[in-house]
């Protein structure tokens, strides 16, 4: 049978040395003006979101939805008409239905009203809130720790600062220069904090001086951390992560005889089932089943990157001028100072931590690992995957995120797990597809065009294997994965802007 065929482009080395001191709501709709509406009606999974999240019904949130849509033309038209006397907008009502919009020229109300909005007469332009804000802005540095948070709000026509310490906030404020009328104080508790991900290979700090690499991202119960090199710290060191901020604390640690250890990280850090690929990517760990004598292993560390080899020897014994460690791995994979404690992973499959070896990245050298599942076992820790336990093709390593699933010929599923997802800027999406022998599966990326999935590239040649390299604009996308015949288990993956 004949079918169009298309492919759419779009450790210490030596122990002294190793370690170194969602959803296509009204997406892609055309703006519309001060009458508009839109007919599209959203995906079912946006509407039950909203209901879950915002404590509505689906009437309710489909509703919210066009009114958002159709008030966003009036306020646009607004803010031009209204220019420096504009104050600020916003939306209230379960559904949205109410748009006020504040100014400082009474004269303007009866405009805004006949737009189907409500007015608002107010003492200060957003301007000059605006204005008020830039001003504490640029005293930042000068903020007491009690006083994280300052924002416009046009709704009560002021800047609010948030502290703990309203007269600490108050001196803040008088020393910025900002309008003190403008701005008021609100007492809050509120302590923002940035996250970070903890990923294998990247780089953390012992004490604030000796740097190791991250081996893999594991839980213990409810607690976070990651598995590393032994000899890389003791049981109660801290750690900082690769960017000197506070991370964790070592829970447990075994060297010599054994070579590694566990982290536990505070509430900052996030620990994800990846792998630093050296060049910017993800390799995303899928589990943990050991690799064969002979197999190709992969090694990723803070200070040479990502270097790859084979596996030599399992149940290695070497010894290190502080001890002998045993049932380590042995591999022709090189290493670094610095690189200790760093992930070996063979496909999608965690295989140990850099323990130490010989040798260098220059002239190449000889390497060993502290198998990971002894880590686990020893401690009673959960390796962080992506949620599947078969590991993904060699072909489909290096993308972000990794899924399985299974057809029957001439059946579709979408992916991921079903669903889709949202890019919020321009760029590459990659898709791999690894079906099993004999079989011709086909992988299609789709893109949600305000009203239905468009296909807007595909690979569709007779192997089962498929890869998909589409340069797109922001939106929702999704991929659907098709049996166009035989049947069996595949995996996919995928990496997105």
């Amino acid at each position: 049978m004949l079918r169009r065929r298309m492919v759419t482009a779009g450790c210490l080395l030596a122990i002294s040395a190793l370690t170194i001191m969602t959803s296509p709501a009204v997406a892609e709709q055309a703006p519309t003006g001060a009458t508009g509406t839109s007919a599209v009606k959203p995906p079912p999974a946006l509407v039950k979101a909203m209901q879950r999240d915002l404590g509505i019904t689906a009437e309710q949130a489909e509703s919210r939805l066009l009114n958002e849509s159709r008030l966003s033309g009036v306020e646009t038209s607004a803010r031009k008409k209204l220019a420096g006397a504009f104050a600020g907008s916003w939306l209230s009502g379960p559904t949205s239905s109410t748009l006020t919009i504040a100014t400082t020229d009474a004269s303007a109300s009866s405009s805004i009203t006949a737009s189907g909005a409500q007015a608002k007469v107010v003492t200060r332009t957003l301007g000059a809130l605006d204005a008020a804000k830039e001003a504490l802005d640029k005293a930042s540095a000068k903020a007491p720790k009690s006083t994280p948070v300052w924002y416009v709000d046009v709704k009560s026509n002021s800047v609010v600062v948030q502290s703990s310490q309203p007269a600490e906030a108050e001196a803040f404020i008088a020393a910025s220069g900002a309008d003190k009328a403008a701005v008021r104080v609100e007492q809050s508790s509120e302590q923002p904090r940035t996250y970070y991900d903890v990923r294998g290979g990247d780089a953390y700090y012992i004490n604030s001086s000796a740097r190791c690499s991250i081996g893999f991202s594991v839980t213990k119960g409810s607690t976070p951390g990651f598995v590393s090199a032994g000899h890389c710290g003791s049981a109660g060191n801290s750690t900082t992560g690769y960017n000197q901020v506070a991370q964790g604390t070592f829970q447990g640690s075994v060297f010599p005889g054994s070579d590694y250890s566990w982290v536990a990280v505070n509430s900052n850090w996030t620990p994800q089932p990846w792998v630093n690929d050296g060049s910017g990517g993800n390799v995303t760990v899928g589990g943990s089943t050991v690799a064969a004598v002979g197999a190709s292993i992969c090694r990723s560390g803070s200070t040479t990157g990502w270097h790859c080899g084979t596996v030599q020897q399992l149940n290695t014994s070497v010894t290190y001028s502080q001890g002998t460690v045993s049932e380590v791995t042995r591999t022709n994979v090189c290493a670094e100072p610095g690189d200790s404690g760093g992930s070996f992973i063979s496909g999608s499959q965690a295989q140990g931590v850099t323990s130490g070896g010989s040798g260098d990245c220059t002239s190449g050298g000889t390497t060993y690992f502290q198998p990971v599942n002894e880590i686990l076992s020893a401690y009673g820790l959960t390796l962080k995957t992506s949620g599947g336990g078969t590991p993904p093709p060699t072909g489909c390593s290096g993308y972000q995120q990794t899924f399985t699933g299974s057809l029957t010929s001439g059946q579709s599923a979408y992916q991921p797990n079903g669903t889709y997802y949202q890019s919020t800027v321009s760029g590459t999406h990659r898709g791999c597809l690894d079906g099993p022998n004999g079989v011709d599966f086909d992988l299609y990326l789709q893109k949600w065009n305000g009203s239905s999935w468009v296909n807007v590239a595909s690979g569709t040649t007779s192997a089962p294997d498929e890869t998909i390299s589409y340069s797109g604009t922001a939106g929702y996308y999704q991929y659907r994965v098709y049996a166009y015949s035989g049947s069996g288990s595949y995996t996919f993956a995928l990496s997105k802007p």
